[in-house]
């Protein structure tokens, strides 16, 4: 994305969060499941360490909330919830097999 007169000289810190977003938000656990799973680097240690329990609280907490929000999310909600716990749950499967 090109800056615009209207954002040239901005920084991040100046931008609005975004917030109230159901899909941003599966997506921010998701990450959190990866950095637990030591596939993206912690932003805080500028680390990548495996903590497969953090993994795994992270994909359990994303199991519950799509069992609890069960027809009451839109389609494309609902597919983005079990795609993301999904891809999670396989790639969890995969490094702890790799690890035993």
């Amino acid at each position: 994305m090109t800056p615009t007169s209207e954002t040239a000289g901005r920084k991040a810190e100046d931008l609005p969060l975004p917030g109230g977003d159901f899909r941003l938000f599966i997506q921010k656990l998701g990450y959190q499941a990866l950095i637990g799973m030591g596939v993206l680097e912690n932003p805080l240690t500028k680390t990548k360490n495996a903590n497969l329990d953090q993994a795994r609280m992270v994909i359990d907490d994303l199991l519950m909330l799509r069992d609890r929000t069960r027809g009451n999310l839109q389609d494309d909600e609902e597919e983005h919830l079990e795609r993301v716990v999904g891809d999670l749950q396989r790639h969890f499967v995969e490094l702890s097999q790799r690890t035993s």
